[in-house]
C-alpha cells in the first residue's frame, strides 16, 4: 500500500515540475519582429535570419525586408546576405538591422609574387581558386584540382598510372624546345616541376588536402616579378595555416575514402571468331596462317586490366598556443596516406605525407615567422606499359598460359620455324606484366622559413627574409628474369635477363629578401618593394644496368653531376589614387650561369587600372558592385632550355663501356668534346593585356574578361648547322618567333541564396590562337622542323613546326575517297598539280591544341544535402589515331610467322599496306567531359562539448563520369594529339567520410 501511495506522489510531483518548467520555458521565449535594410535604407530581400545557438531555427526576410522569429530571451541572432557583412545582434521584440556592404569582397587579399594585394587594387590578370570551391575525386596531384577552374589554364591529366603527371599550359605554349610549364610557388618558395626518377609526378609530393588556395598569375604585369622563370605563367599555391585566434585545444579534421576504378572503354579489336574469319578470308583455310591459329578465345585487354582499389586517409590538427606576453603560436600539423592501385595489373602507388606550419607572432605582432615543412614518401610499382600495345596486337585464339615445352616460363610464346623464340612476334601481354619488376622509392622535402618584421616606430616599412630548401632523393631497380620472352627479344640481352639500379638526388636552395614600404597619404596610397634572390640547383644521378645471369657484364652505365645558379634583383611599385586609379611598375634583372656571353636579362612591366565603379557617377548604383578596367604590358624570360645546364660552355664526355683502347700497356678512356653555342641567350616573351572585371548585385554575379597578345622572340630551338662549323650537326640556338592571341571570360553566380537553399555556378571559356612567325635565320629558307613521331615504319613524323602555322601542326597527305566515301588505298590529292605524288603534296591540316577551352562547376545545397558537379570541354582539338593506322593493314595480319590481331575497322578501310601519313586518320576530337559528380550529406552537431561540436559529412563521388565526343578512340583528350596505346584514364567510384571537431 505504501508503495502505491509513493508512486502517486512521484507522479503528481513530476506533473507539477513539468508544469513549472514548461511555464518557465514559455516565459523565456520571445517573438522577434524585425526589419533588415542596407546602408542606403533599401530593404534586403531574402536575408538569412538564424538563431546563433540553434542554427536549425531560422527564417528569411520577405519582399519588404521584414521577418518574424521565435527565440529564447537573451539569444543572439545572425543576419546575413551575400555581398554584406554578417551581423550578430541580441534578440529584442522589435529590431531594425542595417547590413553594411562587405568590402572584403573587393578588399580580400590576393597572394601575388613577393607579397599580397587587395583584390580591388589588382592591375594584372590574376585568378584565385579556393580549395573549398573544388569538387574532388581521387586526386594525387594539386594540378588536377585546377582543371576547368580558371579561364586559359589548360590541364591535361596524365595517363591512368597512379601518380602520373599532368601537363599544365597557361595561355598556350610560349616556346618550341624550352619548357612550357608554369612556375610553381608553394608558400612563397619557388619549387621545381622537373621530373624525379622513380616518381611519376613531382607535384604529387604536395598533399592536395593541405592546399588552401591557388592563385594563377597570367599576364606580364603579374608574372614579370619572377622574371626568367615566368614566361609560361605562375601558379601560387598557398597551404593551410594554423588558426589565428584559435585555442590550444586543436580543431581536428579527419577524412577517409575508399574507391573502385574500372576501365571505361576498350580498344575495338577483333575477337577470336572474327579473327579466324579474317585469316580465312585473306590467307585461306589451308594456309600456314590459319594453321597457326589456336583454339582459345582470349580477351587480352581484359587479361591485363583489373578493378582497382584505392584507400586514402588524412588527419590534421589546427590551433593556437598562447606565449604570454611574447605573442601567439598558431600551428597546423597534418598527415596523410594514400594506397592507389592502377587499373593495369601490377601498377600501384603508396604515398605518405606530413605537413607542419608554425606561424608565431612576436614582439607585439611586429615579427611574424612563417615556417612550413612538407615531406612525402612514395613507393611506386610501375607496370610494364608495353603490355597495352601487345594486348591489342596479340592473337586472341592463343592461350595466356602454356606449361608445355612450347611455352616459356609457363606462358604462351610465339616460336619461329626452328622452335626458338620468334623475336619479331607480339609478346605475351600477361608475361610482359608479370616478368618485369620496376619499383622505386622517392622522398621529397619542401620547407622554408619566412621572417617578416615591421620596424618599430616606422610600421609602414617591413623587411622580409625567406630561406628555403627543396630536396628530393629516389632510388629504384628494374628486373627481368633470365630466359623471359622480353629478354629474348632484346638484342642487347639475348635472353640473359636484365637488372638495373639507379638513384637520383636533387637539391634546390633559395635565399630571398626584400624591403616593403606601404603608406597612405590621404587619397594617395603607395606600396613599394625591392629585393634580391639567390638560387642554386644541383642534381646528381647514377645508373648501372647488367645482365641478370652475370652481373659482372655491364649493359649500360651513367654518372651525372650538374648544377646552375640564378641570381636576381627585383622591385615593384604600386600607386593608387582615391581607390580609382592604379599604376604598377615591376622590374627584374636575372643572371644565370647557363649562359656564357649573355648572362643577364632585364624584364620590366607596366600596368594601369581604373576602378570605374568608384566614380561618382556610379557610386550609388544599386546594380553594379564592381567595374574595373586593366591594361598591362611586360616582358618575361626563359632560360629553362631542356638542353642541360651547360649549352653555352665547352663540355667533355667521358666514354664508357667498350670505347676504351690500349696505348702501349695502358688502358685509355677517350674523352669526347661536345658541341656548344656560346652566344645562346634568353627567350623573351612580351605580353599585352586588356581586362575588365565586373560584379553585379553585391557580388552575386562576378567575373572578368581579358584580351591578350603574346610574342616570344629569340625562340630556343634545336636546329641543323653547317658542316664543320661546330662539333655536332645540330645545335641549340636562338632562332624564331612565336605568337599567341586570345580571349578569356569568367563568370561566377549565386542564383539562389535562402535559408535552406544555396546554388552556385561557375563557368569560364577561353580562345587561343597560336602561330609561328619566324623559324630560320634566313627569311627565304622556308624549311620546317619535323616533330610528332609515330609508331609504325621507321622515322615517321606526323607533325611539323612551320612559319605561318600553329606549333606541331599535322603535316599529311590528303586522302582520296570513292563515291561511297571509302578511302582508296595509296590515292592522295596532287595538291601542287605536278602529276606525281611525293612529299611536296603534303599539307598542314589542323593542330592538336584546342581553339576553345571551357570549364564548368556548380554546387547545389539544400539544408544538409549537397550536390556538386564539375566539367570541362575542348573545341577544335584534333587527334591522329595511331592505334588504328598501325593496326588496320592486312599485310601485318600474318607476317614473320605469327598472327597479329586487327582493328574491327580494318574491314571498312580494307588497306593492304599501312597509310601512316594519310589525313584519313586525323579526327576532330572536340569533347565534353563530366569530370566529377558528388552527393553528400552532413550530420551537424553530432557531439557537443564545451565550445565545439563534431560534424560528419558522408559523400559519394563518381569521377570521369562520361565523355561526349565524335572521336571513336579511347580518349579524345591527348596533349600532343597522337593517340598511341595510352594507359586508359579510369572511371572511379568513391565513398568517403569527413569528420571535424
Amino acid at each position: 500500500m505504501k508503495q502505491v501511495n509513493l508512486r502517486i506522489y512521484q507522479t503528481i510531483l513530476t506533473l507539477i515540475l513539468g508544469l513549472f518548467l514548461s511555464v518557465g520555458a514559455y516565459a523565456q521565449n520571445i517573438t522577434v519582429k524585425g526589419h533588415v535594410k542596407d546602408a542606403t535604407g533599401e530593404p534586403v530581400i531574402g536575408a538569412n535570419v538564424v538563431e546563433v545557438a540553434n542554427t536549425s531555427n531560422g527564417t528569411i526576410t520577405d519582399l519588404d525586408g521584414n521577418f518574424t522569429l521565435n527565440v529564447p530571451e537573451g539569444a543572439k541572432i545572425s543576419v546575413s546576405f551575400i555581398g554584406y557583412t554578417t551581423q550578430e545582434v541580441k534578440a529584442t521584440p522589435l529590431m531594425d538591422v542595417t547590413l553594411q556592404d562587405d568590402s572584403q569582397l573587393l578588399d580580400a587579399v590576393v597572394v601575388i609574387g613577393y607579397g599580397t594585394v587587395k583584390k580591388n587594387d589588382l592591375t594584372g590578370s590574376v585568378s584565385t581558386v579556393k580549395a573549398d570551391q573544388i569538387n574532388k575525386g581521387v586526386v594525387t596531384s594539386p594540378a588536377d584540382l585546377l582543371r576547368g577552374k580558371s579561364a586559359g589554364v589548360v590541364i591535361t591529366s596524365g595517363n591512368g598510372q597512379p601518380g602520373s603527371a599532368s601537363t599544365i599550359r597557361i595561355r598556350g605554349g610560349s616556346s618550341l624546345s624550352a619548357t612550357n610549364d608554369p612556375l610553381i610557388v608553394v608558400d612563397g618558395l619557388p619549387v621545381s616541376n622537373e621530373s624525379i626518377s622513380g616518381m611519376g609526378d613531382p607535384l604529387s609530393s604536395i598533399n592536395p588536402n593541405d592546399i588552401e588556395s591557388f592563385t594563377v598569375l597570367k599576364d606580364a604585369s603579374a608574372t614579370a616579378i619572377y622574371g626568367s622563370r615566368a614566361s609560361n605563367g605562375v601558379i601560387v599555391i598557398t597551404t593551410k595555416k594554423g588558426a589565428k585566434g584559435g585555442s590550444a585545444l586543436p580543431r581536428i579534421d579527419l577524412d577517409f575514402s575508399g574507391s573502385l576504378s574500372q576501365v571505361p572503354q576498350y580498344v575495338d579489336v577483333m575477337d577470336a571468331d572474327l579473327l579466324r574469319l579474317a585469316v580465312a578470308a585473306h590467307s585461306g583455310k589451308d594456309s600456314e596462317a590459319y594453321a597457326a591459329l589456336g583454339n582459345e578465345s582470349t580477351d587480352w585487354q581484359k587479361e591485363i586490366y583489373r578493378l582497382a582499389q584505392t584507400y586514402e586517409a588524412n588527419l590534421s590538427l589546427n590551433g593556437q598556443v598562447g606565449l604570454g606576453e611574447v605573442g601567439t603560436l598558431p600551428y597546423r600539423v597534418s598527415g596523410g596516406f594514400l594506397s592507389q592501385e592502377g587499373i593495369l595489373e601490377r601498377s600501384k602507388m603508396n604515398r605518405g605525407t606530413v605537413s607542419l606550419n608554425l606561424a608565431p607572432q612576436l614582439l607585439d605582432k611586429h615579427l611574424t615567422i612563417n615556417m612550413n615543412a612538407k615531406g612525402v614518401y612514395t613507393d611506386n610499382t610501375f607496370a610494364n606499359q608495353d603490355a597495352i600495345g601487345a594486348a591489342i596486337h596479340m592473337d586472341p585464339t592463343q592461350p595466356v598460359y602454356d606449361n608445355s615445352s612450347a611455352g616459356n616460363h609457363g606462358y604462351y610464346m610465339w616460336r619461329d620455324l626452328n622452335g626458338n623464340c620468334n623475336t619479331m612476334a607480339t609478346m605475351n601481354p600477361v608475361a610482359l606484366l608479370n616478368e618485369k619488376d620496376d619499383m622505386a622509392t622517392a622522398k621529397r622535402f619542401i620547407g622554408n622559413a619566412q621572417l617578416d618584421y615591421k620596424f618599430h616606430g616606422f610600421e609602414d616599412l617591413r623587411f622580409n627574409l625567406n630561406v628555403g630548401l627543396d630536396f628530393s632523393k629516389s632510388n629504384g631497380h628494374v628486373d627481368t628474369p633470365e630466359g623471359s620472352e622480353q629478354s629474348l627479344h632484346s638484342t642487347l640481352e639475348s635472353g640473359s635477363g636484365y637488372h638495373s639500379d639507379y638513384d637520383y638526388m636533387r637539391r634546390d636552395q633559395t635565399l630571398e629578401s626584400y624591403f616593403n614600404y606601404n603608406h597612405a597619404f590621404g587619397d594617395h596610397h603607395v606600396d613599394a618593394m625591392a629585393g634580391y634572390s639567390w638560387q642554386h640547383f644541383y642534381t646528381a644521378s647514377n645508373s648501372l644496368a647488367v645482365k641478370q645471369n652475370d652481373r659482372t657484364q655491364k649493359l649500360s652505365e651513367s654518372i651525372s653531376r650538374t648544377e646552375y645558379y640564378l641570381v636576381s634583383f627585383f622591385g615593384r611599385a604600386n600607386y593608387t589614387y582615391s581607390d580609382k586609379y592604379m599604376f604598377t611598375f615591376t622590374l627584374r634583372r636575372d643572371g644565370t650561369s647557363r649562359f656564357q656571353n649573355n648572362k643577364w636579362g632585364l624584364f620590366p612591366s607596366v600596368a594601369l587600372g581604373w576602378n570605374i565603379a568608384n566614380e561618382s557617377f556610379l557610386k550609388d548604383n544599386k546594380v553594379l558592385s564592381n567595374l574595373k578596367l586593366r591594361l598591362s604590358w611586360g616582358q618575361t624570360g626563359q632560360q629553362d632550355l631542356n638542353a642541360g645546364n651547360y649549352p653555352t660552355l665547352a663540355t667533355y664526355y667521358t666514354n664508357l663501356l667498350g670505347s676504351q683502347y690500349y696505348f702501349g700497356d695502358k688502358l685509355i678512356t677517350p674523352i669526347t668534346a661536345l658541341g656548344y653555342n656560346a652566344d645562346l641567350k634568353w627567350e623573351t616573351t612580351t605580353t599585352w593585356n586588356a581586362g575588365l572585371d565586373y560584379g553585379f548585385l553585391n557580388g552575386r554575379i562576378s567575373g572578368g574578361i581579358d584580351f591578350y597578345y603574346r610574342k616570344t622572340e629569340d625562340l630556343i630551338n634545336y636546329i641543323p648547322v653547317s658542316a664543320l662549323s661546330n662539333l655536332k650537326n645540330y645545335l641549340t640556338s636562338n632562332i624564331g618567333n612565336l605568337e599567341n592571341t586570345g580571349v578569356e571570360f569568367e563568370i561566377n553566380t549565386i542564383p539562389v541564396e535562402t535559408k535552406d537553399w544555396n546554388w552556385r555556378i561557375g563557368a569560364n571559356v577561353a580562345w587561343n590562337k597560336n602561330k609561328i612567325t619566324k623559324l630560320t635565320a634566313v627569311e627565304s629558307d622556308k624549311s620546317g622542323v619535323e616533330t610528332g613521331g609515330i609508331s609504325g615504319g621507321v622515322g615517321n613524323n606526323i607533325q611539323m613546326h612551320q612559319v605561318g602555322y600553329p606549333t606541331s601542326s599535322f603535316y599529311v597527305y590528303e586522302q582520296v575517297y570513292d563515291k561511297n566515301g571509302k578511302p582508296i588505298e595509296g590515292a592522295y590529292v596532287d595538291r601542287n598539280k605536278d602529276g606525281k605524288i611525293n612529299s611536296d603534296d603534303k599539307y598542314f591540316a589542323h593542330k592538336p591544341a584546342p581553339d576553345v577551352t571551357m570549364g564548368f562547376n556548380t554546387t547545389l545545397s539544400y539544408k544538409n544535402w549537397t550536390l556538386a558537379a564539375s566539367a570541362h570541354a575542348n573545341i577544335g582539338n584534333w587527334v591522329y589515331d595511331n592505334v588504328s593506322s598501325n593496326n588496320e593493314m592486312w599485310a601485318d595480319l600474318w607476317t614473320n610467322n605469327f598472327v597479329s590481331n586487327r582493328m574491327n575497322s580494318a574491314v571498312h578501310t580494307n588497306f593492304e599496306q599501312a597509310q601512316y601519313l594519310s589525313d584519313y586518320y586525323l579526327h576532330n576530337a572536340s569533347f565534353f567531359k563530366l569530370d566529377n559528380v558528388t552527393l553528400g550529406y552532413t550530420f551537424k552537431d553530432m557531439v557537443k562539448a564545451k565550445d565545439r561540436t563534431m560534424n560528419l559529412n558522408l559523400y559519394f563521388t563518381v569521377q570521369n563520369v562520361c565523355t561526349i565526343s565524335k572521336y571513336k578512340g579511347l580518349d579524345p583528350e591527348i596533349f600532343n594529339g597522337i593517340d598511341n596505346n595510352i594507359y586508359p584514364r579510369p572511371r572511379t567510384f568513391i565513398l568517403g567520410a569527413k569528420f571535424n571537431f
